[in-house]
């Protein structure tokens, strides 16, 4: 009986890996397609648009936690803050001063490679705000 067993489990085990093989050879991206679903969406939105609706979404979170934690502090008592303004407290740009320094440095030189080129130059403050939004995005 326990050779019988030997020759099934080896039998067994070869077919699987028989059968794996010619899956994996035979099958067009599966792996890419695991939890598309049947509402999944091939083209990507645009970032731009993305980003401004994420953005608006998140505030309107926050504004929601921030208005219900103020239910709680007036239950209990307290004074109630300001939520628009906690709400540009936790969304104001928090850039390390370092990197600031890095983007200027970056903008600065890419501005004297567009002297170079005859391009006229670009307003350093605004790359700078520019680039922060994107990092930010």
């Amino acid at each position: 009986m326990q050779e019988v067993f030997g020759i099934v489990l080896f039998a067994v085990v070869g077919v699987g890996i028989v059968i794996a093989v010619l899956t994996l050879a035979t099958s067009d991206r599966s792996y890419d397609q695991i939890g598309q679903g049947g509402f999944h969406e091939e083209r990507p939105r645009p970032a731009a648009a993305q980003g401004a609706a994420l953005a608006r979404e998140r505030d309107e979170e926050i504004r929601q936690m921030l208005e219900a934690r103020n239910v709680r502090r007036v239950r209990r008592g307290e004074a109630p803050l300001d939520v628009e303004e906690e709400l540009a407290a936790l969304t104001a740009t928090r850039i390390d001063p370092e990197l600031l320094d890095e983007i200027r440095t970056l903008v600065e030189a890419r501005n004297r490679r567009r002297v170079k080129a005859g391009q006229e130059p670009l307003d350093v403050e605004a790359e700078i705000a520019r680039q922060v939004r994107e990092l930010e995005a």
